[in-house]
């Protein structure tokens, strides 16, 4: 009778793991289609029609109230910004990755940087373009942009990248600094609220693609005493995670109901845009839909970072 070492048999997915990964994939997959839609609907409302124009162009000079003093801080925040710093966290994003020993997560973040920054220059040069109708202010297309989705595609990658318990205050982080640099574009009257949202849009579908490929990756296996296992970090508590999706919801819910009745209210008054009541109104509206987008699109990425690491069951 043989004296060898009988080895435990290997842990495997349940039978249910392929349709779990295939859901996660065709949701990630929706996320990043409604993006994309979703950009091409603030193009058309509100750079393609002379109402669209209008309103943006109310917030655009509602900047002005009180600029000198908020612009000290924004210029320091859009100052960061740069291909230089791009690049950078490119760089220690994958080099996280890499030291975790997520090889494949490397690549899908240079996919998530590189497809977002990219897609947002060949749509705001290339695809998209702003028709003269008249109104002032207008200097060519600006959607989406380019500062925004630097911001916001740094944060997301930093989202991929982290530790499994880093993950929810990774979001938290992202969703406040994409905000800061968003309203910090439309305080320098760089950008108009409608081309802030768009980047964001932008980054939350390369987001949503990059978490599909997750999904799709093999889980990593690893040797333990002889016995093969599927490897996983710790996840973060479902305390944490319950009330970091709903405070950043509940965020971005109030911000959207503010934005909407401040634009309501400005789309209501075409006629009357040039009032300073007006231009103010319609400023903290796009900065309220700035503040939703980004707490609402981290939200969704976070969610859809978690499902796609835990697409298959602890070894």
């Amino acid at each position: 009778m043989s004296n060898a070492p009988t080895l435990p048999a290997p842990v495997r997915p349940t039978p249910d793991a392929g349709d779990r990964r295939g859901m996660v994939v065709a949701v990630a997959v929706g996320v990043a289609a409604l993006s994309f839609a979703g950009v091409f609907l603030l193009w058309r409302v509100f750079v393609d029609t002379l109402a669209g124009q209008q309103v943006e162009n109310a917030a655009f000079q509602g900047a002005l109230y009180g600029q000198t003093q908020l612009w000290r801080v924004a210029e320091r925040v859009l100052d960061v910004v740069s291909v230089g710093f791009i690049v950078a966290v490119l760089l220690a994003a994958m080099l996280i990755a890499v030291l975790r020993r997520r090889w494949s997560l490397a690549a899908q973040v240079a996919v998530l940087m590189i497809g977002a920054n990219l897609t947002t220059q060949v749509l705001k040069k290339w695809v998209l373009y702003r028709p003269d109708l008249g109104v002032e202010a207008s200097y060519g297309n600006t959607l989406p942009s380019g500062h925004t989705t630097a911001a916001a595609s740094v944060s997301a990658a930093l989202l991929l990248v982290v530790p499994p318990r880093a993950r929810p205050w990774a979001a938290v982080l992202g969703a406040g600094y994409t905000t800061a640099t968003g309203i910090s574009t439309l305080i320098g009257q760089w950008h108009r609220p409608s081309d802030v949202v768009a980047a964001v849009l932008v980054v939350l579908a390369w987001t949503a693609i990059a978490c599909a490929l997750v999904a799709l990756t093999p889980a990593r296996a690893s040797t333990a005493t002889g016995a093969l296992r599927l490897s996983v970090d710790p996840p973060p508590t479902p305390a944490t995670m319950r009330g970091v999706v709903a405070g950043l919801l509940i965020v971005g819910v109030g911000a959207g109901a503010s934005a909407v009745v401040a634009l309501s209210h400005t789309w209501q008054n075409l006629d009357d845009l040039d009032a300073r009541a007006e231009e103010v109104t319609a400023y903290l509206g796009g900065a309220a839909g700035v503040l939703m987008a980004s707490c609402l699109a981290f939200a969704i990425m976070l969610l859809l970072r978690q499902a796609a690491a835990s697409r298959l069951p602890r070894g």
